[in-house]
């Protein structure tokens, strides 16, 4: 399976790179064909400007400054989003990818004011998260980061496909032991996708 990973972290020593790496490994080794987008490191523009605004309901113009990246969303089978939570929310980085690469004519169909989803293709979707927050912090915000994961865009995949969404909270207080232990369960998880 074709296999879109979606990272979006700026320190290559962090914490969630290391999660990146180790999802990609997994995943190859699992025998998945591995597409790692690192954001950051591929320096993704996460900027709507005025001009994407202003044609971002004309299909296939909208499409013209992130072209790379569409192609890349309509060859994958599977997605797997690997970032921090940053206050209850996705990093901006990855907040302009789906701005910026989720239009009109390429996650969607608008028709009659009708929304017809067109990733379909996308069997299977996954999220790898860290939260400076605790689980009840998350819960009593709301957990937006996983709610959009967990409906929003499973709405917009194939119907029924299997989503996964593996948290290592109270990132502020974890130990190293808290951290190889969420790292081991994304290994095991993916070596399994």
């Amino acid at each position: 399976m074709r296999v879109l990973v979606l990272h979006s972290h700026p320190l290559d020593e962090s914490y969630g790179r290391a999660l990146y790496r180790q999802t990609c490994e997994s995943l190859e080794k699992a025998g998945h064909e591995v597409d790692g987008c690192n954001l950051y490191a591929e320096g993704f523009d996460p900027v709507l400007s005025a001009r994407d605004r202003s044609i971002y309901h004309t299909y296939p113009d909208n499409t013209d400054l992130v072209k790379p990246y569409v192609e890349r969303l309509r060859q994958a089978e599977a997605l797997v989003i690997v970032t921090p939570v940053w206050n209850f929310g996705f990093p901006a980085m990855l907040k302009g990818y789906f701005d910026r690469v989720w239009l009109p004519g390429v996650s969607f169909r608008l028709e009659d004011g009708r929304l017809t989803p067109t990733l379909r293709h996308i069997r299977k979707l996954s999220a790898v998260m860290t939260y400076g927050a605790t689980p009840m912090r998350a819960f009593l915000a709301g957990n937006p980061p996983k709610k959009i994961v967990t409906r929003v865009l499973r709405a917009q995949i194939k119907l029924g496909a299997p989503v996964k969404y593996l948290a290592h909270y109270d990132m502020n207080n974890c130990t190293e032991q808290t951290r190889a232990a969420f790292l081991e369960r994304v290994k095991t998880e993916m070596e399994r996708f």
